[in-house]
């Protein structure tokens, strides 16, 4: 090979290799500091795309799972008022019950229609308590309608909530949805959870005086109530299932789509490691070869000395 003071083609090589070198060292640096291989659409433009849909839809169950987790506490909360009012209630039968025993004594049914309008009160008062954020499913009123957030709504009497990340949604029905037991004078449209269930004080007494009709009549009322109360909680115990099974899934899915954008751009640290040691070695090698090669060029003037 000839010598040229002009053409130095060894350093010219040895500097394309140490360029080559420092580009993909400072890309394996990258990778391990940020602990990605694909960081920005420059990486790689088609995996960056997916990634970052990918992202997107994490961000979407995010709120279906937050809007489940709400939704859950609302059923939750209205069963644990629901099972209140139960017990409640079974203290008026037992109440009522008593008619037959007092129904000639004006001062014992004045009693009794006092504690009767005390457990009528404690029901609406353990119901219109039941409320989470605006939502109450025992409400008595339709008027009210307020935008929760991660999509949920509410009329009042209904919830609805969003079930998957397509936008699909389901709406649980409030208490005044449920068909009452025949015979009894259950209401959807009572303003107070008590008259829902078409009950009062003056339902059984009046005036001082236990109303017409036989006790067993009486009785059947409240044995009513109670029967319409144990189909709404039945109701709630249902949905909590439902609910309960989509966080699951929903839980689930949010791991697999992070799993998949892990996969798309997180870097294999062993092997970034293994490439970071072998780069900086050529590194340094090329930077020797560069020196070498650069050399030459000086060995030239040794030809002019005599």
């Amino acid at each position: 090979m000839s010598l040229s003071i002009n053409t130095n083609t060894s350093s010219m090589v040895a500097l394309e290799t140490l360029n080559a070198t420092q580009t993909a060292l400072s890309a394996t640096e990258n990778a391990v500091s940020t602990g990605k291989k694909v960081a920005t659409a420059e990486d790689s433009p088609a995996s960056y795309g997916i990634a970052a849909q990918m992202q997107g839809n994490i961000s979407g169950q995010s709120a279906v799972n937050d809007g489940l987790t709400f939704a859950a506490k609302v059923v939750s909360n209205s069963d644990s008022a629901a099972n209140n009012i139960l017990s409640v209630l079974n203290n008026v039968q037992q109440a009522v019950t008593s008619l037959g025993n007092n129904d000639t004594s004006t001062t014992s049914l004045s009693q009794l229609n006092d504690e009767l309008s005390g457990f009528f009160e404690q029901i609406d008062s353990i119901a219109g308590g039941a409320t989470i954020n605006g939502v109450n499913l025992l409400s008595g009123s339709a008027s009210a309608t307020n935008t929760l957030y991660a999509g949920m709504s509410t009329t009042g009497t209904s919830m609805a909530y969003v079930t998957a990340l397509s936008g699909q949604r389901s709406t649980l029905a409030g208490f005044g949805s449920i068909t009452g037991t025949a015979g009894t004078t259950f209401s959807a449209t009572g303003s107070t959870f008590s008259s829902m269930l078409g009950l009062s004080a003056t339902t059984f007494i009046t005036g001082g005086t236990a109303l017409a009709g036989s006790l067993t009549d009486l009785v059947k009322n409240v044995q009513d109530a109670i029967t319409n109360v144990t189909k709404f909680t039945s109701k709630l115990g249902a949905a909590s299932q439902t609910i309960a099974s989509l966080s699951s899934f929903g839980t689930t899915l949010s791991d697999n789509l992070t799993a998949g954008v892990g996969a798309l751009t997180d870097a294999d640290m062993s092997a970034e490691s293994a490439k970071l040691t072998s780069l900086q070695t050529k590194q340094s090698l090329a930077i020797k070869s560069l020196t070498i090669a650069n050399g030459q060029s000086q060995n030239i003037l040794s030809l002019f000395q005599g």
